[in-house]
């Protein structure tokens, strides 16, 4: 039997429970798109790079502070690098980098 209170808690809950379900790629494309990207240029670097960040780099990227300071979209690409680079994984850096050059042409 459910208590009075207990739907409304369970309603509160309910988009925790759901954000939990999330894919990498999506968590990774809504961290880009929150960070100041555009829809398009998150999904794209989204797909390129899940597939070639490991989950520990992909949560390694995702806690890293200092990327949500600002929004990307006001930061010159030698600041995104500068911050990617203090994370101190070369793969992590050359991926980003990649993905962002390779989706910028792809969007021209």
């Amino acid at each position: 039997m459910l208590r009075k209170h207990s739907l409304p808690i369970t309603v509160l809950l309910l988009p925790f429970a759901l954000s939990a379900c999330a894919t990498p790629e999506q968590r990774l494309r809504t961290g880009l798109y929150n960070a100041g990207l555009s829809r398009a240029m998150s999904a794209c670097m989204a797909d390129k790079m899940v597939h070639q960040l490991s989950l520990v780099e992909l949560e390694r990227l995702a806690s890293f502070a200092s990327l949500k300071d600002r929004p990307l979209r006001d930061m010159t690409p030698a600041e995104i690098t500068y911050k990617v680079r203090a994370l101190r994984d070369e793969h992590i850096l050359s991926v980003t980098v990649h993905a962002g050059i390779s989706c910028a042409f792809d969007s021209h």
